[in-house]
């Protein structure tokens, strides 16, 4: 835990994919075609889900968040030589209904009730994120949800965390930014924003500028950080 306090929050800002959502939940539900390697495969998956989406933001070469998913999935089959197109579109259907971390409702219930906004702020696309949210009944608990399609580059760029800002019509320093992936929390924080690094699995240290302010393994332990009882 940690004593740090922001001052003065009007909202808090969500990552989605392993903040909000379990990434690994899809091939999970798979253990049993997948075998011990289900690990394996979401891990791969999920690492060149991230890579294509900093290579193409830099390559200038955008395309939606499922085409990525699909592309970081096809990868991760042959990595582990699973030649399945059923196998494979399971994953796929199961990406989308992706089930929450247990604290997740919770957690925006008490902050609403604080009259705090929340938001997500993701990679994902609009579809994508409509579904998963749909699937963990959070709808009514969000003020908004803003994917990169609407700037059509993908995080870390300041234009998505931009996007937060003039959707939510709040000052960055009055926005609390939580992600569980070092990357983003750290690019948040260099951004403007108070940080929040929900660091799950205890990943190491990112050696990038401007640190997140602070660090909680499970989301209600934010409560004290953004001035909520």
């Amino acid at each position: 835990m940690t004593d740090t306090r922001f001052p003065d929050i009007k909202a808090c800002v969500f990552d989605a994919y392993g903040t909000l959502f379990d990434v690994d939940a899809a091939a999970r539900q798979e253990k049993d075609r997948l075998g011990e390697n289900w690990k394996t495969l979401s891990d791969i998956w999920r690492l060149k889900q991230l890579q294509y989406t900093w290579l193409r933001s830099l390559q200038g070469n955008y395309t939606d968040f499922w085409k990525i998913t699909e592309d970081a999935l096809d990868f991760a089959m042959e990595a582990e030589n699973l030649n399945d197109k059923a196998l494979k579109a399971r994953l796929m259907d199961l990406y989308l209904t992706l089930s929450a971390y247990e604290e997740v409702p919770q957690t925006l219930k008490k902050l609403k009730e604080a009259g705090i906004k929340c938001a997500i702020l993701s990679n994902g696309s609009p579809q994508m994120l409509e579904a998963a949210v749909e699937n963990a009944g959070i709808s009514s608990l969000l003020d908004g949800v803003y994917s990169v399609a609407e700037v059509k580059v993908f995080k870390p760029h300041p234009k998505v965390y931009e996007l937060a800002v003039d959707r939510l019509g709040v000052d960055a320093r009055h926005i609390s930014f939580q992600s569980s992936n070092g990357w983003d929390a750290y690019s948040a924080k260099d951004f403007g924003f108070n940080t929040i690094w929900c660091n799950r699995f205890d990943q190491a240290a990112e050696r990038l500028p401007s640190s997140p302010d602070c660090q909680i393994k499970n989301l209600t332990q934010m409560f004290p950080i953004v001035g909520v009882t």
